[in-house]
Formats: C-alpha cells, sequence, structure tokens
C-alpha cells in the first residue's frame, strides 16, 4: 500500500511541474521547473563548439530543516 501511494505522490508531483506550478512539501522542500537558456558548449572529446537548445529542467530546493538535518 505504501508503494501505492508513493507512486501516486510522485505521479501527481510530475503531473503538478509540467503545468508549470511548483510544489511545496513542508518540511521537505520545493519541486518546480526551471527555465535553462540557450547556449554554447564544448564537446570535450574533439573540442568542437556546438549549440545546447533552451529547455526546461524540474529543480527541488531543499527546506531549511531538511539541509541542517542530512549536514
Amino acid at each position: 500500500d505504501l508503494q501505492k501511494a508513493l507512486e501516486s505522490i510522485i505521479q501527481t508531483i510530475i503531473e503538478t511541474i509540467k503545468t508549470g506550478d511548483k510544489v511545496n512539501i513542508t518540511g521537505l522542500g520545493i519541486f518546480k521547473l526551471k527555465d535553462k537558456k540557450a547556449r554554447m558548449a564544448r564537446n570535450p572529446k574533439t573540442g568542437e563548439s556546438i549549440s545546447v537548445p533552451a529547455k526546461k529542467a524540474p529543480k527541488f530546493l531543499p527546506a531549511k530543516n531538511f539541509k541542517e538535518a542530512v549536514k
């Protein structure tokens, strides 16, 4: 039962983040979507410059209590 509940919570977080909203779990942190700008990067093997397109990426900001607990 716990496994099903956890999977449901994770799926709800994913669906909420996909819509652009953030999810705040008190005592744990905030899940949100971050826009990453397009940039130039370098292929470490060949040294060739490549263009990396803009994208959206999930981000987690831990709560203060959570960060202090795992120090």
